[in-house]
């Protein structure tokens, strides 16, 4: 079975629903508070992406997460990208069990060594924004002539063992699935694969959840959840009632 890992989006201290780089709808006022839900929701894991410090790379909402992360007893991703040593470290230090930094990290090979010589290549996954299956990098207009699958095989000869993958609609205003992408990765790298958003229902995730043998191993939800496209929580207790394993290694 999939692993579900609810997603905490924060800007300004809050819990939001970003569109095209706006905050959009507010979730929660208290992220703390909303991570104490998912936890009693049955959630194994939370992945948590600091907005504001997504244009320089930094946690300005580092103090909200320390408390977050300390509040559950599940392990917290960090997202956001995080393209320096030092950023990656801080995240760490604030109880991070895994950080994702930028598909640019594999640009820059002797710096995507130390951080995986330094955290090792479990706590460090490198998060891929395509567009068509073609790589997008951040701020840029439209998607680069690199495929993903090119990238993922260029993260793997590094040391990588795992993506965050992100399909961005050609309007950029939404995610969305590409399972032949997510396919083609698993096939030619091997690598495990956590799918970041695209799932609105039920149908899509059992879509999604039949790539598992392949690879894809977990997905971060965000709105879906929030808005109650479908109830998760009976999801997670009909799966723990019949037994099915949690798969991914978190």
């Amino acid at each position: 079975m999939l692993l579900i890992i609810p997603a905490l989006e924060i800007r300004e201290g809050r819990c939001v629903q970003p569109v095209q780089g706006v905050a959009g709808h507010v979730y929660s006022d208290d992220p703390v508070e909303m991570a104490r839900l998912w936890r009693t929701e049955n959630a194994k894991s939370l992945h948590v992406t600091d907005l504001d410090g997504l244009r320089d790379g930094t946690l300005p909402n580092a103090d909200v997460i320390r408390r977050l992360i300390s509040s559950i007893d599940i392990p917290v991703e960090i997202g956001g990208g995080l393209p320096a040593y030092e950023a990656v470290q801080a995240a760490f230090e604030l109880g991070a069990y895994r950080v994702v930094v930028g598909a640019g990290a594999i640009d820059r090979p002797e710096e995507a060594r130390r951080w995986l010589a330094a955290f090792g290549a479990s706590k460090i996954v490198l998060g891929v924004d395509a567009i068509n299956g073609r790589v997008v990098h951040p701020g840029s207009r439209g998607p680069t002539g690199e495929e993903a699958v090119d990238c993922a095989l260029r993260a793997k000869a590094l040391g990588f063992r795992r993506l965050l993958y992100t399909e961005i609609r050609a309007d950029s205003a939404m995610r969305g699935l590409n399972l032949d992408a997510l396919r083609l990765i698993c096939e030619r790298t091997g690598m495990r694969i956590t799918q970041s958003g695209g799932v609105t229902n039920l149908q899509e995730l059992l879509s999604l959840q039949e790539l598992e043998k392949a690879g894809v191993d977990s997905v971060v939800m965000g709105r879906a959840l929030c808005e109650n496209r479908f109830a998760c929580q009976e999801l997670w207790r009909v799966c723990e009632a019949g037994n099915f394993p949690y798969t991914a290694k978190v």
